[in-house]
């Protein structure tokens, strides 16, 4: 088997987890921090399905660890989760893992209790969910947030970043005004479901690699990725094949420029014809 047919088969197992009927969100961010690492060349399907069981291991026994109640309301499953994980175990993040790509990748953030917000709370989500708790991930513009009980009935907010600290209405409306100049609307505190959280998750990767040159491997990385969830932007395909370009793959990146350019010119004639112009310059470094 090829490389490229090894590096095939842990992708497939990605766009199988994507587009089942109840995609399963640790085994789909366990999966793309497997891929996304930096320099590894190939991950076969067998290595990726050994990571995804040892992290969904290590979330049950995580979950082991939560003392058995047999009632809770939602401020008692916040206080719990947080006597756990975030006091006990120390999982939080600071301003310093923002430049670390290991803060996307769920197994290291598993091992290292180190993470951005968003992966810190896939933590909390998968430990209390397995728990039976009433939980759900909220996708605050700017900051991802962690959210118990029924969103439009009695709910909390926490902020699995800070450590689980319990986040009031208020702050929330600060938070948003900050990052949109909007208000808080009660759209952006329903449950985030897990196809979006993994979206937005490659997001923040492909933002990650966007600012380190060095790093195209990562960022066509996490662009296949999304190419491979059922819903994506169109301009995706785009981005894959400029990646191409600028990797030195000018065949198979003009052919994906005249693709898109194909897919958007009834829409956007601009950009089909800015698409045109970039693949006859990748296939003119040919000569």
């Amino acid at each position: 088997m090829t490389d490229q047919e090894s590096g095939d088969g842990a992708r497939r197992l990605f766009a199988e987890a994507a587009r089942t009927d109840k995609p399963d969100l640790a085994t789909l961010c366990l999966l793309l921090g497997e891929l996304v690492e930096p320099g590894r060349g190939a991950v076969d399907r067998e290595e990726a399905e050994r990571a995804v069981d040892e992290g969904q291991i290590e979330l049950d026994r995580l979950t082991g660890e939560l003392p058995f109640a047999a009632h809770r309301r939602p401020v008692d499953w916040a206080g719990t989760l947080r006597a756990l994980l975030g006091e006990r175990l120390g999982f939080h993040g600071d301003r310093d893992d923002y430049e670390r790509l290991e803060s996307s990748q769920l197994g290291k953030v598993l091992r290292r209790r180190r993470g951005l917000p968003i992966l810190l709370s896939v933590v909390w989500i998968e430990v209390a969910r397995r728990a039976g708790a009433p939980v759900h991930g909220v996708a605050l513009p700017g900051h991802f947030v962690v959210g118990f009980g029924e969103p439009d009935g009695e709910h909390v907010l926490v902020d699995p970043f800070a450590g689980g600290r319990l986040m009031s209405e208020q702050e929330a409306e600060l938070l948003v005004a900050g990052a949109t100049g909007r208000p808080l609307s009660r759209a952006m505190l329903q449950p985030a479901q897990p196809l979006e959280i993994v979206s937005r998750v490659l997001n923040n990767i492909r933002s990650w690699a966007a600012q380190r040159p060095e790093h195209t491997d990562v960022a066509l990385a996490a662009v296949e990725l999304a190419l491979l969830l059922p819903h994506h932007p169109a301009r995706l395909r785009y981005e894959r094949a400029r990646l191409l370009v600028e990797r030195g793959d000018f065949v198979a990146g003009a052919r994906g420029l005249e693709e898109y350019a194909a897919l958007v010119a009834a829409m956007e004639p601009q950009a089909a014809e800015t698409a045109h112009r970039e693949a006859r310059a990748a296939r003119a470094r040919l000569n």
